[in-house]
């Protein structure tokens, strides 16, 4: 079972291109299961074609701890398993303590056993306790962190790889690579292959901004099952492969923001 987790700045594109990762594995006949870890239930949109309301939280409310497996895990697009953690609704309760409690009682059922590709869609930078779980407690192995080479979002994978070193050294996650997700940035490929390589890792794609992509969200489809034909598609697949056969992990090496000042910079940004 590879079991990898997906991280990013909010707002990046994270969710997209993990579906459609995830599509794209289902397609090549791989058993996964894409597990939302974000309050917003939107993770797994894109499978679904709806929102996923039956969250591991709220369904653990409702039956008063006695949830069962087939009222949390929801079947997707190619039979992938699509499970939504949950969390309280906005500025009520803890988003991070909720991931906990959900990630725990996925364990306690057993949810997650058979798959061939496990994906945890998480939100935010591991500022928070809770969004870290998924590396603190290994539920996932590989990290990959979403960004473009806007500032901000360099700055957000910058602190995930600075949490993903912490938990390397006393376990068994690794960093497998950063995904660009373009935002039409000047030289944005090129400064984010630098970044890359600053960190101690390598990009591992570079996703052009397309508007395919935005076309199969208000469908609520990925672009694999959308427009399977479309470069776009293929870009996906692409991905998915270089995860599958990803050999090249490691313990990142975060930089100081003044340095990652200068590096933008000097990328003419």
């Amino acid at each position: 079972m590879k079991k990898i987790a997906f991280y990013g700045k909010g707002g990046i594109g994270k969710s997209t291109t993990a579906s459609n990762v995830s599509a794209a594995f289902a397609e090549m006949g791989r058993r996964v299961c894409q597990i939302g870890c974000d309050p917003k239930n939107d993770s797994t949109r894109l499978l679904l074609g709806r929102i996923c309301k039956e969250t591991v939280l709220d369904i653990e409310r409702e039956k008063k701890g006695a949830a069962e497996l087939s009222d949390i895990v929801h079947t997707g697009w190619h039979d992938i398993k699509c499970i939504e953690a949950g969390g309280p609704d906005p500025g009520v309760g803890c988003a991070g303590r909720g991931i906990i409690v959900a990630l725990e009682r996925l364990k306690a059922l057993h949810a997650i056993e058979d798959e061939d590709i496990v994906l945890y869609d998480v939100l935010g930078d591991v500022v928070c306790g809770g969004f870290a779980v998924p590396i603190r407690e290994g539920y996932a192995t590989e990290i990959y962190i979403v960004s473009s080479g806007e500032l901000m979002s360099l700055y957000a994978a910058n602190n995930i790889a600075k949490g993903v070193a912490r938990f390397a050294a006393r376990g068994s996650v690794r960093l497998g690579g950063i995904i660009g997700n373009s935002r039409n940035v000047a030289r944005e490929e090129e400064l984010l292959t630098a970044f890359a390589e600053r960190l101690n890792t390598r990009l591992i794609a570079f996703v052009p901004r397309a508007q395919v992509v935005h076309a199969a969200e208000i469908r609520r489809k990925t672009v694999i099952e959308y427009a399977p034909e479309d470069a776009q598609a293929e870009i996906y697949r692409a991905l998915a492969r270089a995860i599958e056969t990803n050999d090249r992990l490691s313990v990142p090496q975060s930089m100081e923001f003044e340095e990652l000042e200068a590096l933008v910079e000097s990328y003419g940004n």
